[in-house]
């Protein structure tokens, strides 16, 4: 019985088994036991028979139900290894892009205090927010561009020229996600006109995991979060700037970003 209850909850969510639970905690444990086995087990039973199987609470993974296993099986074992054959014929760079934003009302973390006494984070009232597009490669390169408006083709065109400068006769294999204004019709064309200078490849749809710049977002947010809350939009923009410069002259850092074990496919 307990092989049985340990192989569904490793291979199934309960969900899944059509239970009425989002995740494996210990009443959705109970209330398997109770359907599988035929007994109903005290709450702070199944805790303990946890414990003993080594089980702890985590925070799950985020993955999209839309995503296909077998793309990204595909994409891991066949398409990336054939850009990175052609990268290395050609002399090229590969790059992963992504773009974040920053908002002024946007705050994350916890902060200790009394029983009770929730404490107060004095920010300020207005919103503003900026935006960024960035690349990096396993290699520690970081670059990147701010932007106020929203992302279209000729600001991203505008990035991709300084892609193309900054890598001095290098071509660049920029890898991104599947974001519509990445396959729209003037990138396509503006690139088609420099496919000896860049070339654009995509990662499988609804798999962030497997872009590394993913987790240059994560770290970027978590620094500028860090500090005292911006009081307007220069400031904000400043502080994402210094994070990013400061980044820039960590390769090291951005080279950890890929032992991850979903980017190790790209080290």
């Amino acid at each position: 019985q307990e092989v049985l209850v340990r192989t569904l909850m490793t291979d199934k969510m309960p969900d899944q088994l059509k239970l009425g639970f989002a995740l494996w905690t210990r009443d959705a444990v109970r209330e398997l036991i109770r359907q599988r086995c035929g007994f109903l087990m005290p709450v702070r039973t199944v805790g303990e028979y946890l414990k003993r199987w080594g089980y702890t609470p985590q925070r799950p993974l985020h993955r999209a139900y839309q995503q296909k296993p077998e793309v990204v099986q595909r994409w891991l074992d066949n398409e990336y290894p054939r850009i990175a054959q052609r990268a290395k014929a050609e002399n090229g760079e590969i790059q992963w892009g992504d773009e974040t934003g920053m908002r002024s009302d946007s705050h994350a973390g916890r902060s200790y205090a009394p029983i009770g006494e929730t404490p107060v984070r004095q920010v300020s009232g207005s919103r503003f927010s900026t935006n960024m597009i960035s690349t990096v490669t396993n290699r520690g390169k970081l670059r990147f561009m701010l932007y106020r408006e929203t992302l279209t083709a000729p600001v991203l065109i505008r990035f991709l020229g300084r892609l193309i400068r900054d890598a001095q006769g290098r071509k660049v294999f920029l890898i991104l996600d599947n974001l519509r204004v990445h396959h729209s019709k003037k990138v396509s064309a503006w690139v088609a006109d420099r496919k000896e200078q860049i070339e654009l490849f995509f990662l499988p749809a609804y798999a962030p995991e497997l872009n590394p710049d993913e987790y240059l977002n994560c770290d970027l947010k978590h620094q500028v979060r860090a500090g005292l809350p911006a009081r307007n939009q220069d400031e904000l923009e400043g502080r994402v700037r210094s994070v990013m410069r400061r980044l820039q002259l960590r390769p090291q850092r951005i080279r950890s970003y890929f032992r991850h074990p979903r980017i190790a496919y790209a080290a």
